[in-house]
């Protein structure tokens, strides 16, 4: 589920997902959701709270999924603790201010140590719907 709706329907997105080419060069390896300073952020899925603290400042989650997927949730103050286990949606912390400056909600997903996808791409398929267009 979308960490900010708690449903399969993503928060609009402030920022999209743009891996870079290598490993070790720039890119943004997640997406920035608009999700406003404060609100209960959601677990995408069932797991186990791998970390639970503060990276660089930056304050942290991250849940590896029994599928083999970690999902990274920051700037977040968690209501949570590493090794509890959550539920799908469940509330794991609230959105923080931004550290760095960038708003919303960074959500990042990868498998392995170095091979981040797109966390969008784990809501499943998005239904496009078309309006009547008279011209």
């Amino acid at each position: 589920v979308d960490p900010g709706t708690r449903t399969a329907t993503p928060s609009p997105v402030l920022r999209s997902f743009d891996p870079p080419e290598y490993d070790w060069l720039a890119g943004h390896r997640g997406v920035d959701l608009d999700i406003p300073i404060g609100a209960p952020i959601a677990a995408a899925g069932a797991g186990t709270v791998y970390f639970a603290g503060s990276v660089a400042g930056t304050p942290t989650i991250s849940i590896e999924h029994e599928d083999g997927i970690r999902t990274t949730y920051q700037p977040v103050f968690a209501r949570v603790s590493a090794g509890d286990q959550v539920a799908i949606g469940e509330t794991i912390g609230t959105l923080a201010p931004p550290v760095d400056g960038d708003p919303g909600l960074h959500w990042g997903a990868r498998v392995g140590p170095k091979t981040y996808i797109n966390p969008l791409d784990l809501l499943g398929q998005v239904i496009i719907r078309l309006k009547p267009w008279a011209g």
